[in-house]
């Protein structure tokens, strides 16, 4: 059933985004809106299967992570297998004729991070494309690129560590421009009231990918060997990438299945800033722009933790924890799993405080960031803690994971917030710099656990936490919400002009900014 929504008249303050028309409200199920991000959703899932799956399948391809493989490395502090268990991830057997690689673990940390060299080089552009010209394209072409090449890895691992590091460097600059592409989209089609939850439920893809990658790859490598991994994993992607091309529209407008009534309520809500931002940008506006540089560090802090765990911990359950390789899949999963959960649960939170009039905008995102930073932390402080008890570091790094579900709705999303229509564009940049720990961190978690003991991994672990707290902080002090005057419009900026013409001048100074745009 329909029912009315009563939005407030424009203001110059938050609320200003997210009430300001009297319009009727159609239903989400089964509409346009929640249909395209579903489908970014399964999108998402296979884009991380593509990301993660070498994680799982480098335990299989090396058959050992000892950088020593003559044996005579000496191991100090390392943990006894989980009670009950006496064969190890190193003991399993792969079909016949399935090759095996002398990586030592300095080489797998340069593979495992090779993905994130390529994915840096096409964030920027990747969102200013989207953002003039729209996402579709971009997205579509970025998961079936990926896809491509995930097929040929077999053949670059045969051919030597160079080979495969230049595949997953080109794998990243194929999918690097996914997640700018998503933003530009949502920035046409995501009503303000709704922007938490369809794009939180789009980009939880992720966290479910891995959730569904990581024990599914273990599965495979185990019954059908590790080269069949790359080969499936491919393939869905290839899939996935029909439905997308044949199903999904850059804008509301120009949608071939969309009801009169959902196009209109979407362009009416978004309004002017649901629209391209042309070839010019405000580029130093966006340089000195205090509330961006508060979203790039707070990224940048989080994404190391969550690189270290996505890239390392499959490795920390074999080397440390020695789980048999199905069980490592399975473990390394779990902590995915409670982030999707608590993602869409976040999605929907936030929007609901909003909606209600509960907290601002800002505070919303304020309270979502600082919870799905700070306690990651204190659950990661925690594993170091748990010694070599297995029950305890898996509880432990599954509810640092969940908790990481919260930023979700927080500072992971505040581009469209402060600058709907350049929200791609922005996306892009936050992400070049967020991508940059994923580089980093799994090199340097190689050359901390280079000796394969406890005290190595827990300077893994301390790293990790500080950063993530250090950027909950520094959101809390520096992040915003507020559309920001170099992101308005020409139509907003003549609307501002009339406000200000009609107004008492004694009231103009309060309200409008020295260059005629709304104040905030």
């Amino acid at each position: 059933m329909i029912k009315k929504q009563k939005l407030q008249g424009t203001s110059t303050d938050d609320w200003k985004q997210y009430h300001a028309f009297t319009l009727w409200f159609p239903p989400r199920c089964c509409s346009a809106r929640f249909n395209l991000a579903f489908l970014m959703f399964l999108g998402f899932t296979v884009v991380y299967g593509l990301r993660v799956n070498l994680s799982v399948a480098m335990v299989a391809m090396v058959n050992s992570t000892d950088p020593d493989p003559d044996g005579n490395h000496s191991v100090t502090n390392a943990c006894p297998p989980p009670s009950g268990r006496e064969n190890t991830s190193n003991n399993f057997q792969q079909p016949a004729g399935v090759p095996h690689y002398n990586w030592d673990s300095e080489t797998q940390g340069w593979l495992l991070g090779a993905f994130f060299f390529g994915y840096l080089c096409t964030q920027i552009p990747g969102g200013y494309l989207a953002g003039h010209y729209g996402g579709k394209f971009f997205l579509g072409l970025g998961v079936l690129g990926t896809a491509a090449l995930t097929l040929l890895t077999p053949l670059a691992a045969k051919w030597g560590s160079y080979w495969l590091f230049a595949l997953r460097a080109l794998e990243g600059f194929g999918e690097g421009v996914t997640y700018p592409a998503m933003m530009a989209i949502w920035a046409r089609w995501a009503p303000p009231l709704e922007r938490s939850r369809l794009i939180a439920m789009s980009a939880s893809g992720g966290s479910f990918g891995a959730f569904v990658a990581l024990p599914l790859t273990g599965y495979i490598c185990q019954m059908l060997g590790w080269p069949t991994v790359f080969y499936i994993c491919g393939g869905a992607g290839c899939l996935w990438a029909v439905f997308w091309f044949i199903f999904v529209s850059d804008d509301p407008r120009n949608h071939r299945r969309i009801s009169k009534e959902e196009r209109d309520y979407i362009i009416k809500t978004v309004g002017p800033q649901g629209t391209g931002h042309g070839w010019s940008l405000p580029l130093l506006h966006m340089a000195l722009s205090v509330q961006l540089w508060a979203i790039i560090v707070t990224q940048m802090c989080s994404n190391w933790a969550y690189y270290t765990l996505l890239t390392s911990l499959p490795t920390y359950m074999d080397v440390i924890l020695h789980f048999d390789l199905q069980s490592n899949g399975f473990l390394s999963s779990l902590p995915y799993l409670g982030s999707w959960l608590m993602a869409w649960l976040s999605g929907v939170m936030a929007d609901a405080l909003i909606e209600r009039r509960v907290f601002s905008v800002t505070v919303v995102r304020k309270i979502f960031t600082f919870v799905g930073l700070f306690l990651p932390s204190v659950f990661l402080v925690a594993v170091v803690y748990a010694g070599c008890d297995h029950i305890l570091i898996v509880t432990f790094l599954t509810l640092s994971m969940t908790t990481g579900g919260f930023s979700a709705a927080g500072v992971f999303i505040n581009q469209i917030d402060i600058a709907p229509r350049y929200a791609g564009f922005l996306l892009g940049i936050t992400n070049t710099f967020g991508t940059i720990p994923g580089v980093v961190a799994p090199i340097v978690t190689g050359y901390f656990t280079e000796d394969r003991t406890l005290a190595g991994w827990a300077k893994v672990f301390w790293v990790a936490a500080g950063i993530n707290a250090g950027g909950a902080v520094i959101y809390t002090f520096l992040g915003s919400s507020k559309l920001q005057p170099w992101a308005l419009t020409e139509e907003e900026r003549a609307e501002a002009e009339r406000k200000r013409n009609s107004e008492p001048k004694n009231q103009r100074k309060k309200k409008i900014r020295p260059d005629g745009s709304l104040s905030t």
